[in-house]
């Protein structure tokens, strides 16, 4: 009977192993499918921060507006309020990255379980409530630490660079040694993957992700115990689920595996300190019970709520500190002038909405084709750190897409079609005369002018003359702008000849969704 309902529970853990990899490669799947998809639709590839109740609550307490695709996260707690914090150890794909590396942790003998009590798991729940008093404030700070927000942006910015990369280097060796099948099928599949590689602060966000993961040979799934605010949250809806631990004191030998064990610090010996806010449902407690003593009766009386250290005193001060963070975070010169570099995506809500309602998840950054989209570090501000602008020296605004503007979760790039976003003024593009070819060497140049895409061109060709070193003077056809014609996609920087600082350049201001960053004079 004993080893009858041991290999009960080890089926639920390996069940469950089963459906944490199906989320997790689900979860890589819709992302290693944000690119473009040789249309002007990409489906709702998106999806899975829908789920997310946190991004959910705060992008409406922040914002004040109900993004009506969060309705799907009303599942998420409806299975937390009925099954506990399942979603955390069955399916966030941040939660499997953790438990995968803490098993590896464990097999190479770096992690050594130890009984930890209830230190610490307080933390989580102090960052949650900062988070939502910062979010009373309009002040949208989520992003940083919500686990698919940190996944995503991880995985854009540099994990897959870095699989990039490495495929470069596999691929020399494979056309090195003559494999040249394999190359070319090796190569075909990183191009059909159409990942971008060049991104600003990627080794900083990818140093971030390894850190976040070596923590892990600490504590097991040490950001789901201290960190996560999501687990917070799903702890706090857990209470009333209808499972609850039961353990069986005839049979229970007091051995404490059960607490060793624990992926969570849910403590599930003795019974009455077993924490519901605190267990992921892993089974593993359950599983490796000697004697069979652990189950998960039917219960639906509500748990006692023992895990939350977070006294009265403890709440107002994070609560205080929620709200202080809302003006300290917004001490910066781009609140005067806003920088020229702020060059935001086309569709983007005006800025001060546009930072209440961005999740800094890096999916526009994933979906641009040509890879100018960005994380900023101190344009927008401290608040707007990690939020997208464009970088025409990388990439430019590609005419015929409107791909970011589909797969923002919360609006904060408004959806738009290709025929309402090649009208989108972003920004405005000025000629370099000093860098300028056929300004500074009378040479004929007109590359700005040939790939300008707009219809009439906003780039036209005008006879300028340029004085030469030998006092001659040439006449030669040179780029002008016509400021109403220019959306600021920035394609004739990208594109200039003069490498180093091209030639014509484009900066934020005259963009459409501002009535502040504007030329201050009426020039025509």
């Amino acid at each position: 009977m004993k080893n009858e309902r041991s290999k009960k529970h080890r089926v639920f853990q390996l069940l469950r192993v089963a459906i944490q990899a199906a989320f997790f490669f689900l979860f890589l799947y819709l992302m290693a499918v944000t690119h473009y998809p040789g249309d002007d639709y990409i489906g709702p590839v998106e999806r899975f921060f829908h789920f997310d109740p946190l991004l959910g609550l705060t992008t409406f307490i922040a914002t004040r507006v109900f993004f009506a695709s969060f309705l799907l996260a009303g599942i998420t707690l409806l299975v937390t309020l009925i099954l506990g914090r399942v979603a955390c150890g069955w399916a966030c794909p941040l939660g499997t990255l953790h438990q995968f590396f803490s098993w590896v942790f464990k097999k190479a003998r770096f992690l050594k379980p130890k009984n930890d009590g209830k230190a610490g798991l307080a933390w989580k729940y102090v960052v949650l409530v900062f988070v939502l008093a910062g979010s009373l404030f309009t002040l949208n700070l989520v992003g940083y630490l919500d686990p698919l927000s940190f996944l995503y942006r991880s995985f854009t910015l540099a994990v897959f660079p870095f699989l990039a990369f490495g495929a470069d280097a596999v691929l020399d060796v494979l056309y090195g040694t003559g494999m040249t099948t394999a190359g070319r099928s090796l190569g075909q599949f990183v191009e059909n993957m159409m990942f971008n590689t060049i991104f600003l602060q990627g080794l900083f966000i990818g140093l971030l992700l390894t850190g976040a993961v070596m923590l892990n040979a600490w504590k097991e799934r040490f950001w789901c115990r201290y960190l996560c605010p999501l687990g917070a949250l799903l702890g706090l809806f857990s209470r009333w689920n209808i499972f609850k631990l039961r353990i069986d004191e005839d049979k229970c030998i007091k051995c404490g595996l059960c607490n060793l064990h624990c992926e969570t610090q849910a403590t599930p010996f003795p019974n009455a300190e077993w924490k519901s806010s605190e267990c992921v449902y892993c089974q593993t407690c359950a599983a490796i019970c000697p004697t069979a003593a652990i189950s998960f009766p039917l219960k639906p009386a509500p748990a006692k709520m023992t895990g939350i250290d977070l006294s009265r005193r403890k709440l107002v001060l994070t609560t205080f500190l929620g709200f202080a963070a809302a003006p300290l975070f917004r001490i910066t010169p781009a609140r005067k002038r806003a920088s020229e570099k702020l060059i935001r995506p086309p569709g983007s809500l005006p800025e001060e909405d546009f930072l209440r309602t961005c999740v800094k998840c890096g999916a526009c950054m994933k979906v641009c084709p040509t890879n100018g989209l960005q994380p900023t570090l101190s344009e927008a501000g401290p608040e707007g750190i990690w939020t997208p602008m464009l970088v025409p020296k990388i990439g430019y605004c590609e005419y015929y897409c409107s791909l970011c503007t589909q797969v923002c979760p919360t609006g904060a790039i408004r959806e738009l079609t290709v025929e309402e976003k090649v009208d989108v003024k972003i920004g405005t593009s000025w000629v370099d005369k000093s860098r300028c070819i056929p300004y500074v060497f009378g040479k004929p140049c007109i590359v700005c002018e040939e790939h300008c895409p707009t219809s009439p061109k906003a780039i036209k060709l005008v006879e300028v003359e340029a004085k030469l070193p030998d006092g001659s003077i040439v006449t030669q056809m040179g780029p002008v702008i016509d400021l109403d014609l220019c959306i600021g996609c920035g394609v004739c920087e990208n594109k200039c000849p003069v490498m180093d600082k091209p030639a014509i350049f484009v900066t934020s201001v005259g963009e459409e969704r501002s009535s502040k960053n504007q030329l201050l004079l009426e020039l025509f």
